[in-house]
């Protein structure tokens, strides 16, 4: 699993998994949609600290990781699932997606990148915000 703002270009054998409140309007058809992923209705008025806060609360905290794990491989139907979120990763935004994607790490002990990032660290996903980088598990690259 991967993550990726919607308007990276994904490899043939990935399939874009939507983790946002809602879809690029005129998106080409082919991607999956995993609502229970997207943030709550604050999720353009609350603070760093106030977002992580109510995402571990709201979102993750009804979920079980390895279930949620299991659902998106199955809605990604034997392609490498990468969960989709607006923000692009060179730009001044973070993003929910890296919330998500350092739950799944240290839950599953495996890292999820984010697509063309591979070569970094979990903890320095690039859509993960600054105040929370290095806090959560050391989870290696893969070969790494």
């Amino acid at each position: 699993m991967k993550t990726a703002s919607w308007f990276t270009p994904v490899p043939a054998d990935h399939i874009r998994i939507g983790i946002s409140r809602a879809v690029p309007r005129r998106f080409a058809p082919g991607y999956r949609v995993f609502r229970a992923l997207a943030p709550g209705p604050w999720f353009n008025a609350a603070d760093v600290a106030e977002y992580d806060r109510l995402y571990r609360a709201e979102v993750l905290a009804s979920l079980e990781p390895r279930a949620t794990y299991a659902a998106i491989l199955e809605l990604a139907a034997g392609r490498e699932p990468v969960l989709c979120c607006y923000e692009k990763p060179d730009g001044p935004s973070w993003c929910h997606r890296a919330l998500a994607a350092r739950w799944f790490a240290d839950a599953l002990g495996e890292p999820v990148p984010e697509l063309g990032y591979e070569q970094l660290p979990q903890h320095d996903h690039p859509l993960l915000p600054a105040p929370l980088r290095r806090q959560g598990t050391r989870i290696p690259t893969k070969g790494a």
